[in-house]
């Protein structure tokens, strides 16, 4: 049996250990994630329908939920050997530092200009649209990560390169989004007035600070405008897991390299992509029955779609001009507070996700911005990153379960995703050290209000 758990990892490890496939969790999963509907016909997508916004290579690995793996293009292995294999690091400083038994291993993906895992998918995405001949892709981006990440690969290859920016990260984050414009994007804060959805979405919410669901309506009404322009998108869709496999393989590759086996496996949630990329072929082990893991989603307090919304069919944007998708959602209309975890600040989770969490395969955790940042600081002071503060929601959990594992005596091992860096956060932990950091949590009358304007739909 040992034999047998280790041949498909010989199939697509190269020398230097890098994957040379994507792995496909919807292929083991008993329970498909439910199909993304038609928001007209309430029909499931086709191909067809979906290539009028993606790319038709896209849109074939969107509803494809049978294909294992995918053969990762040699173009994008060449870029991906720009800086993978990621290391994956064992957190001797954090076990002392907190006096655990544990062990804390994290998987960095900050080792590139973006300063995060996002490049993993924007290469594929914008080397999808270069081969399908078009001039240009439109993306929103919310703590500017993902955007940075398209920008470089649009470079890269030559293509243009449009970003709806969340307004509140546009105006916090202003090097982020400097980065994006000196690899040549053009970088617009959202809600704007160059799109229809932006115009109707200020009229309605005069005075927001956008959200990520805001930012992908423009984004879409950008590209489905604009001939020879497709949109894409950092996180949420199947897709998006998909090419973000690529973590959880290089993990899973380096511990089984050791013997090492995690018992918990940890990271943030937004929209699902950094998530699903990490647990992915450790999720296929436990669908599989061969071997069972604890999976901890972590979210901010302030925009908790697993541990407080409500999984039924809902827009993925704000404008509701999207696919409905069926997943753990506040509501297409909620309107997060302005955290400074923006990559965290969607109102939904993936379909794939939602329906693991829902099976029981997987648990979910809010947790509160202070607290974040209270752990991402212990974490820069002991290892030397200072951290991304969407990660940081996943170092507050490791660190709790870490602190657990000292109460009971328990020698776990435990692997956490670190997204990325903090550097071009220091307005975030600047309000942090000054105290003037809060902790907004949405009431239930908010939540409820926004839930009850969910799209009819059967299913």
């Amino acid at each position: 049996m040992n034999e047998n758990k280790k041949i498909p990892y010989k199939i697509y490890l190269e020398e230097h250990e890098m994957p040379t496939q994507w792995y496909n969790v919807r292929a083991d999963m008993k329970n498909k994630p439910a199909p993304l509907l038609n928001p007209g016909t309430g029909k499931p997508m086709t191909v067809e329908e979906l290539s009028g916004v993606f790319c038709t290579e896209l849109a074939k690995q969107e509803l494809d939920d049978t294909t294992a793996y995918f053969d990762i293009p040699e173009e994008i292995l060449n870029f991906y050997k720009m800086y993978r294999p990621a290391p994956l690091v064992r957190a001797y400083h954090l076990e002392r530092k907190l006096q655990t038994p544990a062990k804390i291993y994290y998987k960095f993906e900050g080792n590139n200009t973006s300063g995060s895992h996002k490049l993993n998918s924007a290469i594929a995405q914008a080397y999808y649209a270069k081969n399908q001949g078009l001039k240009g892709v439109t993306t929103e981006t919310g703590a500017g990560q993902w955007g940075t990440a398209l920008s470089m690969a649009c470079a890269f290859l030559e293509l243009d390169c449009q970003v709806y920016m969340v307004k509140v990260s546009y105006e916090q984050k202003p090097f982020r989004r400097e980065v994006m414009r000196t690899y040549g994007a053009n970088v617009t804060p959202s809600p704007s007035n160059t799109t229809e959805v932006g115009r109707k979405i200020l009229a309605e919410f005069p005075g927001t600070n956008g959200s990520l669901g805001c930012a992908i309506s423009e984004a879409v009404e950008a590209a489905t405008s604009q001939e020879g322009y497709r949109y894409v998108l950092g996180s949420v869709l199947s897709q998006v897991l998909l090419h973000q496999s690529i973590i959880g393989l290089e993990a899973k590759a380096a511990l089984d390299k050791y013997d090492v086996t995690p018992d918990i496996i940890i990271g943030c949630a937004g929209g699902g992509s950094n998530l699903g990329g990490l647990i992915s072929p450790f999720m296929g082990e436990k669908l599989r029955g061969e071997k069972d893991y604890q999976f901890i989603a972590v979210e901010p307090a302030s925009c908790p779609s697993l541990t407080r919304g409500k999984y039924a069919y809902d827009f993925c944007d704000t404008g509701a001009i999207c696919p409905l998708a069926k997943m753990y959602t506040l509501g297409s209309s909620f309107m997060p507070s302005p955290n400074h975890a923006g990559g965290l600040r969607y109102h939904g989770m993936s379909s794939v996700l939602s329906q693991l969490y829902d099976d029981g395969l997987m648990e979910a955790r809010s947790v509160e911005q202070t607290s974040v940042f209270e752990a991402a600081e212990q974490f820069a002071k002991v290892e030397g990153i200072l951290p991304a503060p969407e990660s940081s929601h996943a170092i507050r959990v490791a660190i709790d379960e870490a602190l657990k594992c000292k109460e009971t005596g328990e020698e776990k091992t435990i692997l956490f995703g670190l997204t990325g860096t903090g550097y071009f956060d220091m307005y975030a932990y600047e309000k942090f050290n000054n105290g003037e950091m809060g902790d907004y949590i949405p009431t239930d009358e908010e939540i409820a209000a926004s839930l009850s304007k969910l799209p009819k739909v059967n299913g």
